[in-house]
């Protein structure tokens, strides 16, 4: 193809003919045009005829007839007219545009919207919307209004629904679409009007209204929110949500996120005048991270509602409904490397259940640590933690703790084997705000060895190489008896018996209590690795501890244990393909000859959108590992899905259910349905409340993609229901 300067002023031959046009600012590229016939005056006027092609830079415009003027760079076509740009392709019967400052006007125009890839967004699912519109104006480069427009996601050939726009604004620099005098039409039926809505073009950050939700609850009654998002800065924003209820009236709520360099923070608030209770209800959540400078940090945390029934009342998520206690605390920090040392304050607000008082903890004020630990130093492991802090209650013993536990270790180990004899001396002085207990000193040598082996081989098993390993596990701890009845139980529990406590020196949390001990615990752990993948295909563990002392240190209201030996672990689970998942556990009671904790569940997850979790555990609630009779009966069947159940129709469910209160935990059935360009989901919930009442709420909600989501959201409550849920819209196929 050859390119000269034009100079015509007579008809070419007729054969297609092509030119360059020179630029007319130096900033600008040169137009490339091509047509089967071109005709024109140097640096005035050309004129083009037939199959037109006018290019530069990534713009490129067709037509039948073009006509363009050097001294306005005004181009005027008419016929078959396209124009395509980075993320617009339009079409009419007539443009009118001045190239360099893109401004200009045409006539009926049907156009198309992408979204504007960049490399690291390649794998990203891509965005089209579309339309067509009386007139389109370009005002400006990435600057578009259509008058008498309509918009939409859906692609050519469906029109499920449309936004219809007296005034459209098109902003591609900001990635921001703005509608005046809208609205929203789904299956032919008007659904919404709003004089003014604005929506992103991508997926980032704007301000502005976000889609109402509205739904109903068995306490409320019928609901109804209306967010607006205020995009601050790149680092702040806000969330402001009045939230309307039949039964109680309008709550305003808000939320605050800021991030800086060396700060980050959550503040979320929320009030109600309540009708249904004549009082006023309110929460209050503040989160705060803090690096002051090098080594040291900060931490508040702050929670508090106005009642005990507020959760109860005014929640649907099951989590925050069974929530007793909130937490108020904060805390600096100085770390050092190989030492740390901070000071913390505590307090709780202790949601009372009229059905079952609880009782709060311990308020924490203060709480002065030190810990350090310092590996190889002159060829053992040193390690202390201490601590000194103040425990307050408003009708139980208070005083003061102050406890120090420097230990060492001797690791030894090779490429097969390890050994770690350990010695450390506890000590603990409690100084007590009480006549009825002493001040007491509590001063505890601790003695331990872990010792291990790492075995492997290669096997096969159904035509199929492995790695097979065999690991045995052996750990002592000594620990000689003190009497500790005359010391009060600030912080202390037992921690549930598993293959992780196993392996502790000490069977209770917190600092109140240290057990004596004398024991051995064994355990084997055998895997099944494929070598190709690294998975994991099977895992077996089985595990015992051995006492040669009877357990004499218990929690207040307990009863030391004579038993020899403890109850039985026994784990079995793996990867056993590529979409099943299955673990199995047993607690087995020597002494009663029967199992007292049993666990089974497995996961089938083929492929985003099918996920099957099925999960049975129980506990016999009479004895533990050493026989004191502090567990609750529970025995509960829980199984979730999200499964396609036709073309584009998904299934959703929960059923958690408790067969020792008879009764449902959490139940959940929904519909989702995803049609492309939109999709619409149902979800009915009911979920069990500390109480022992149960709140319902049905959430239904309209997705349209590219403008949002009308209807009370239940994607949270579906995402903490369902283990593996995904949102159809995020599937390549739905």
């Amino acid at each position: 193809m050859l390119f000269c300067d034009i100079a015509l002023a007579e008809d070419p031959p007729a054969e297609q003919t092509s030119s360059v046009l020179p630029p007319q600012k130096t900033e600008d590229a040169p137009l490339y045009l091509h047509a089967d016939q071109i005709e024109g005056i140097a640096n005035q006027q050309v004129k083009a005829k037939g199959h037109v092609e006018l290019q530069r830079n990534d713009g490129v415009l067709t037509s039948d007839y073009l006509q363009y003027t050097f001294d306005t760079d005004q181009a005027y076509a008419t016929g078959d007219v396209t124009l395509e740009q980075p993320g617009l392709n339009v079409r009419g019967p007539e443009l009118r545009l001045r190239l360099t400052d893109q401004v200009g006007q045409m006539q009926q125009p049907v156009y198309s919207l992408s979204d504007l890839i960049t490399h690291t967004q390649a794998t990203a699912l891509t965005r089209k919307a579309r339309g067509e519109a009386r007139v389109l104006d370009f005002e400006g480069k990435n600057q578009y209004r259509l008058k008498d427009a309509t918009y939409t996601t859906c692609p050519v050939n469906n029109d499920d629904w449309y936004l219809h726009v007296k005034d459209l604004n098109i902003d591609r620099g900001r990635e921001v679409g703005t509608a005046r005098n809208a609205y929203l039409e789904f299956k032919g039926v008007p659904i919404l009007y709003t004089p003014f809505i604005d929506f992103p073009l991508n997926n980032q950050r704007k301000s502005g209204l976000l889609a109402p939700t509205f739904g109903t609850t068995g306490s409320s009654g019928l609901e109804f929110r209306l967010p607006y998002y205020w995009n601050i800065a790149p680092n702040y924003d806000a969330t402001i949500s009045p939230r309307i209820m039949s039964k109680r009236g309008l709550q305003l709520g808000g939320e605050f996120r800021y991030l800086g360099e060396s700060y980050r923070g959550l503040l979320n608030g929320e009030f109600l005048a309540d009708q249904a209770t004549k009082t006023n209800r309110w929460s209050v959540f503040v989160n705060h991270d803090q690096t002051f400078a090098p080594g040291w940090s900060g931490h508040l945390h702050y929670e508090r509602v106005s009642d005990n029934n507020y959760y109860r009342d005014l929640s649907n998520q099951i989590n925050t409904t069974s929530i007793t206690n909130l937490s108020q605390d904060g805390s600096i920090n100085y770390s050092a490397g190989w030492w740390n040392a901070g000071i913390r304050a505590q307090k709780f607000q202790t949601l009372q259940d009229p059905l079952a008082p609880i009782v709060p903890p311990y308020n924490v004020l203060p709480q002065l640590t030190l810990n350090a630990n310092l590996y190889d130093w002159h060829g053992v492991d040193f390690s202390f933690a201490g601590e000194a802090v103040h425990f307050d209650h408003p009708t139980l013993v208070t005083g003061t703790r102050v406890s120090a536990y420097p230990s060492f270790s001797l690791p030894m180990a090779n490429d097969f084997a390890y050994l770690t004899p350990k010695f450390g001396v506890s000590q603990t002085n409690y100084y007590l705000d009480s006549s009825t207990l002493p001040n007491t000193v509590r001063t505890l040598p601790i003695t331990s060895v872990d010792s291990g082996f790492y075995m492997d081989r290669t096997t096969t098993l159904f035509g199929h190489n492995y790695h097979q390993t065999l690991e045995p596990r052996i750990f002592y701890v000594y620990i000689p008896y003190r009497d500790q009845s005359q010391i009060p139980n600030f912080d202390s529990g037992e921690v549930d018996f598993n293959f992780a406590q196993m392996f502790t020196e000490n069977r209770f949390a917190g600092g109140d209590r240290i057990n004596d001990a004398n024991q051995l615990t064994t355990a084997v752990t055998s895997r099944l690795i494929e070598p190709e993948s690294g998975l994991e295909r099977l895992r077996v563990s089985l595990g015992q501890r051995f006492y040669f002392a009877p357990q004499k240190v218990v929690l207040p209201g307990g009863t030391p244990s004579n038993s020899t030996s403890s109850d039985v672990l026994a784990s079995i689970g793996g990867q056993l393909s590529q979409a099943w998942r299955a673990e199995a556990a047993v607690q087995f009671n020597t002494g009663l000859g029967e199992s007292i904790r049993n666990s089974i569940s497995a996961n089938y997850h083929p492929e985003p959108g099918k996920t099957l979790n099925l999960s049975y555990r129980s506990i016999r609630g009479t004895y533990n590992s050493l026989g004191a009779s502090n567990l609750d009966t529970i025995r509960q069947v829980d199984i979730s899905a999200q499964w396609p159940l036709a073309p584009r129709w998904y299934g959703l469910m929960r059923y958690n259910y408790s067969f020792v209160d008879g009764r449902l935990v959490q139940g959940l059935a929904g519909l989702e349905y995803n049609a492309g360009c939109w999709a619409i989901r149902g979800v009915l919930q009911r979920i069990a409340t500390a109480t022992g009442s149960a709140s319902n709420s049905f959430f239904i909600q309209l997705e349209l993609n590219g403008i949002g989501r009308l209807g009370s959201n239940p994607l949270d409550v579906l995402k903490q229901s369902i283990s593996g849920y995904v949102n159809t819209n995020e599937l390549q196929n739905p």
